[in-house]
């Protein structure tokens, strides 16, 4: 048995380079990343060869591992794009490869022997045996299929190596599918889901039309609620890290490679938080929940649901009637250098010379702040900052620091 007091891995996404080092910054132990290929995520923004190399370099810097996701369901025309992929990797040298795919495995093990390896969630890990047979073909962790209750996982532990890794889940986004084994998207778009490239039409309006009447589209209501039939809740588990914990779970997951700087530095510093209050003291963390519970609501959600760890979800882990995320906060941007009291963003949304916004530190404090003055990079004065992208120079009533994030309260649901 594993030992209990050992505090688990919080493993943070990234979809580029601003929010591997937000994520390094805000509190993850390791942070994992796509390449331009043979990922889960192909619409992800993804990194580049460089990017990859000083991702890596500014996370080892921070004590931070990095992980690279090459978890596709390969087809044949795949095969010798990755083994030449593996290679450029054991270049770059992050500090474990995420693979679901056994061919994929091969090769990742011939070209780079000495790689970690981490079994996907889309290899459909579902019990003890599974987990020992990818510890006998050299795998040091997987990750457990979402549809595992807590008592299922902690059977696992007691069953497997004890230098053996679990990794689960614990936020974000879920899958209608079977451990992310989508068919939806591509029988509807031609886009396949196991190739990297998933529509998300679990979030689509539904509608059912009888064969003797085609063209006429029936409604499909549940209970009255609406037609959103596959649009899950987000999976939340900042309630229960004793529970986690518990169960044997070395490393904390949290889903979200598409999202951005904002939702990852919210996530990831209050899971920090509630980890290490928890491995501090039982009683500080209980103490602390309303704090975690608040935070964890100001970045973009689905309403929260505790998934299958407690069992199998009933209709109450659906949403009917919408498909709209809950956004309580609207991403300005991230602190880049400060000096001569001004401050450098690449601004994501429209904000004014006056208006109050917020500094999101690391630490937990939120400071509100004035906007004194907004200048573009030739010094010309701005009443407003509309233009997405834009690199912007601020004065502000209060100094924040390099890899802060600044946000402004929104409160309006934003579609998904």
């Amino acid at each position: 048995m594993k030992d209990k007091n050992r505090k688990p891995e919080l493993l943070i996404p990234a979809s580029n380079l601003e929010v591997l080092k937000t994520a390094v910054i805000f509190g993850a132990d390791a942070v994992y990343i796509g390449g331009e290929a043979f990922g889960l995520r192909a619409k992800a923004k993804n990194f580049s060869r460089e990017d990859m190399a000083e991702g890596i370099r500014f996370a080892h810097a921070h004590n931070t591992r990095v992980y690279v996701t090459a978890n596709i369901l390969a087809h044949n025309r795949d095969l010798d794009g990755a083994r030449a992929y593996f290679r450029e990797l054991k270049e770059i040298g992050p500090d474990a490869l995420i693979i679901s795919d056994p061919g994929m495995f091969t090769l990742a093990r011939e070209e780079w022997p000495e790689v970690e390896i981490h079994i996907s969630t889309q290899a459909n890990n579902t019990n003890y045996m599974t987990y020992r047979f990818w510890w006998e073909q050299g795998a040091k962790r997987v990750v457990s299929a979402r549809e595992l209750s807590l008592a299922e996982i902690k059977e696992i532990r007691e069953k497997i190596p004890e230098d053996m890794e679990i990794e689960s889940f614990v936020h974000g986004a879920m899958c209608i599918s079977y451990s992310g084994r989508c068919l939806l998207s591509n029988y509807f778009t031609g886009r396949d889901a196991n190739q990297g490239e998933c529509t998300h039409p679990c979030r689509w309006k539904y509608a059912v039309m009888e064969e003797s009447r085609p063209g006429e589209y029936l409604p499909v209501y549940e209970n009255e609620r609406g037609t959103f039939i596959f649009n899950s809740r987000d999976l939340c588990m900042i309630d229960y890290i004793p529970e986690l914990a518990d169960a044997g779970i070395d490393s904390f997951k949290i889903e979200g490679r598409m999202k951005t700087a904002l939702y990852v530095a919210t996530v990831a510093r209050t899971y920090r938080k509630a980890i290490n209050d928890y491995f501090r003291s039982e009683e500080e963390y209980r103490k602390n929940r309303p704090w975690y519970q608040a935070e964890i609501s100001k970045c973009t959600y689905r309403q929260f649901t505790t998934g299958f760890y407690f069992g199998k979800p009933s209709e109450e882990g659906q949403i009917y009637d919408s498909n709209t995320y809950v956004n309580e906060y609207i991403y300005l941007g991230t602190v880049g250098e400060c000096r001569e009291g001004l401050t450098r963003i690449e601004q994501r949304n429209k904000f004014c010379t006056g208006d109050t916004i917020e500094i999101m530190k690391p630490d937990g404090r939120n400071i509100p702040a004035r906007v004194l003055r907004i200048a573009d990079e030739d010094g010309t004065e701005m009443e407003s900052a509309p233009h997405p992208k834009q690199v912007l120079y601020l004065e502000l009533s209060e100094n924040p620091d390099r890899y802060d994030i600044l946000r402004v309260k929104s409160g309006t649901p934003a579609n998904g």
